[in-house]
């Protein structure tokens, strides 16, 4: 493959347990900044995935058990990456005082009781959002719901600091991230968003994605002094929940 597809592969085999390629695994830090523009892309890969099991299975199964299952692949094609960020975040704002203390947390590989409720919480929202959607929703929202939540990684990381002043997961990939990988990313999302929920709809998807995406800016910077790589797990589970409960409501104020 040549350098060109580097970074999508970069990009595939960090945010999927699916390998393409046993080659290029020595990224250097631009290349690895570069791949963020590829996360919605990705995302709408995962989704299209999700929509060919979810025709799949419900020839034969019940809707709570497709979606269950639906949860359930999502979870193993993501080896629950942000998942575990989004418990090691609760876990952190639950034993820490300070930004130091709940960084320090965060490092420790064990899940604590409000990483662990907080975990089964949004897996149960998650299907209850499935659970709501609209038919006619359903096949625009599950295709691009793992977009919205790269699209606001890539968002996050690029107005945010990083926290770990001693480096982390995460830190390799923020140092050279610009306004042109997020501009690629931000055009991936829009596309996908219009062909399936049209022009208004798309802008106030976006706009209501960018104010959480603030939101989570200044959670972080209060909270923890920044981002880190749990922290963009969080955020990507915040938004895929989200977008699934508030999508059908937004789409009413037209």
């Amino acid at each position: 493959m040549g350098t060109a597809a580097r970074p999508f592969i970069f990009a595939w085999h960090f945010l999927t347990t699916i390998p393409l390629s046993r080659t290029h695994h020595e990224p250097t830090a631009p290349e690895l900044a570069a791949s963020m523009a590829w996360y919605p892309v990705i995302g709408l890969l995962i989704g299209g995935g999700l929509i060919v099991a979810d025709f799949g299975l419900t020839a034969i199964l019940s809707p709570a058990v497709v979606n269950v299952l639906l949860i359930v692949l999502l979870v193993l094609l993501t080896r629950g990456l942000h998942q575990d960020g989004l418990a090691d975040t609760l876990d952190g704002l639950a034993g820490g005082r300070t930004p130091v203390e709940r960084l320090s947390i965060m490092r420790d590989p064990r899940i604590g009781a409000i990483g662990a409720t907080g975990l089964f919480l949004s897996l149960i929202l998650r299907y209850a959002g499935l659970m709501a959607l609209p038919l006619e929703l359903r096949l625009p929202a599950v295709l691009c719901m793992p977009a919205m939540g790269r699209w606001a990684m890539v968002m996050l990381a690029w107005i945010s600091p990083y926290a770990r002043s001693e480096g982390g997961l995460a830190a390799p990939f923020l140092t050279h991230l610009s306004w042109r990988h997020v501009a690629i990313s931000t055009v991936v999302l829009t596309i996908a968003l219009a062909g399936g929920f049209g022009a208004v709809g798309t802008c106030l998807i976006l706009l209501a994605g960018a104010l959480i995406v603030l939101i989570g800016w200044s959670t972080c910077r209060s909270w923890f002094a920044g981002i880190t790589g749990d922290t963009l797990g969080a955020m990507n589970e915040v938004i895929e929940i989200l977008f699934l409960l508030l999508v059908p409501l937004l789409l009413r104020l037209p």
